[in-house]
């Protein structure tokens, strides 16, 4: 039987460690909201991972890795188009600009974060291909799961604990009162400051994702942070529809309200 079915009943760290238990290989392919991804292993290995229409080539991945340089990159990709990912890097090693263990350690980390942005999908659906194998004209490597499956069960716990935290990233956020004397006490990173400068009862936290080009996970943390510091409050957004609210009786004064009741309990004595 097919190994498929929905994110809700089965989580990424569990589908993982299925794999590595079970010395699976093939492909498992998750449909997310947005995306689609596509993790191949090998005896319960990674071996490949792809993202949507990410560019995944092997000239990409170095130059992310820091491995080319930008000239060298732009030059490589101009003549490589059909030149494929296993004769491409023999070219680049002959010529001496990365090495094998270049290579391979920009694939592993490039495939191991692709896995990683997994953790935080919760919905959408997945099934496993066993006669779906890595890509022949990829590079593939060999890597063991334990630590991903540890890291994923890790961050599955805090996603929980964040969303708790902030339930929804429809809502605002606002500073609260006097942050510049806040702010100047605090040492921020680069990507906190990001998120600060969109700070304002307008912007959503998911607009404010957006803008700064941030997985749910990375906001939730942030906005965490900034919320356990006391330097913002959650509101909601300016203009927002107020959210309607149920009575439990269609009048609000308090006699009518109490004859309404003595009526209603004077008729279930009667049935």
């Amino acid at each position: 039987m097919a190994l498929r079915g929905n994110l809700r009943d089965f989580t990424i760290t569990q589908l993982l460690n299925l794999i590595n238990l079970a010395h699976k290989t093939g492909t498992l392919i998750v449909d997310g909201p947005n995306e689609t991804a596509q993790v191949a292993f090998r005896e319960g290995k990674l071996a490949y991972a792809a993202i949507g229409q990410e560019d995944n080539s092997l000239a990409t991945i170095l130059h992310k890795g820091s491995k080319l340089t930008a000239n060298q990159y732009l030059a490589i990709k101009q003549r490589s188009d059909h030149v494929s990912d296993k004769e491409l890097g023999l070219l680049l090693i002959n010529a001496g600009y990365v090495s094998q263990e270049d290579i391979l350690a920009s694939l592993q980390q490039y495939f191991i974060d692709i896995t990683r942005r997994l953790f935080t999908w919760v919905e959408g659906f997945f099934r496993f291909e066993n006669d779906m194998l890595p890509p022949e004209d990829r590079i593939n490597i060999r890597l063991d799961l334990e630590n991903l499956i540890i890291e994923g069960s890790r961050q599955l716990r805090e996603w929980e604990q964040l969303q708790d935290e902030i339930p929804s990233l429809e809502m605002a956020l606002k500073f609260t009162d006097r942050p510049g004397a806040n702010l100047r006490n605090i040492n921020l990173s680069v990507e906190e400051w990001r998120v600060v400068s969109y700070i304002t009862p307008k912007n959503t936290i998911s607009q404010i994702a957006k803008a700064t080009k941030m997985n749910e996970l990375e906001i939730r943390r942030i906005v965490y942070g900034l919320l356990q510091a006391g330097l913002v409050e959650i509101v909601r957004p300016e203009g927002a529809p107020l959210p309607m609210t149920s009575n439990m009786f269609p009048t609000q004064d308090k006699e009518e309200q109490k004859s309404l009741v003595n009526r209603l309990i004077k008729r279930i004595r009667s049935m």
